[in-house]
């Protein structure tokens, strides 16, 4: 009874804390203000985190579908505050909710298709959504309607003055160290998360 309190209670704990780390992996949702200035630094930083956890909820619980699993929650967070802004007075389209679940599931297909190998989970299933998400969110972005003109018209109260949208400040966030921070961790992540996997076989 113990063991299988501990073991799910051990689920629960790194789900939650893999969401606070793809959350915190810089942006992970997009505001249509600064939507496209964001892509890239969301697109590194969010592939990389979603592999990381997902990698590291399944070697430690052997769990098929646990990607998945936590690209929803991540889903679901994020239209939560989708709404919570819709409720300020801002129009529906001002947040556009990233696509996870698509890439999740590939790296979770990956995992079951090579019989729970992890470093083929590692480098297939990252390679995967390393390079789906960003299309995925690509596209999402190309049909949101009007972005430049919903920025000036519904501007952020609690943007920091290099995130401005004025249109000749666009390229500022890219020298920021906020936004180079978030992207070095991210990819540092990778070779950091491969490690881990390497010194839990020893």
């Amino acid at each position: 009874w113990l063991r299988r309190t501990t073991h799910y209670l051990f689920i629960v704990v790194v789900a939650v804390n893999s969401t606070l780390l793809t959350i915190n992996a810089g942006d992970y949702i997009f505001y249509t203000d600064w939507a496209w200035t964001s892509f890239v630094v969301f697109s590194i930083s969010q592939s990389t985190m979603l592999v990381v956890g997902a990698i590291y909820h399944m070697l430690f619980t052997g769990v098929p579908g646990t990607a998945t699993y936590y690209a929803t929650i991540m889903t679901i967070y994020t239209w939560v505050a989708k709404g919570a802004w819709f409720a300020l007075g801002y129009p529906y389209d001002f947040i556009v909710v990233p696509v996870w679940i698509p890439s999740a599931m590939l790296l979770d297909l990956s995992y079951w298709a090579t019989r729970r190998n992890k470093h083929a989970a590692i480098l297939i299933g990252g390679t995967l959504v390393g390079m789906s998400l960003p299309v995925f969110n690509m596209i999402n972005l190309l049909l949101v309607k009007d972005p430049l003109e919903m920025a000036f018209k519904y501007p952020r109260p609690t943007l920091p003055p290099y995130m401005t949208p004025i249109e000749p400040q666009v390229g500022k966030f890219y020298n920021s160290p906020v936004a180079l921070g978030a992207g070095a961790g991210a990819v540092l992540s990778v070779p950091i998360a491969a490690l881990g996997a390497k010194l839990n076989t020893w």
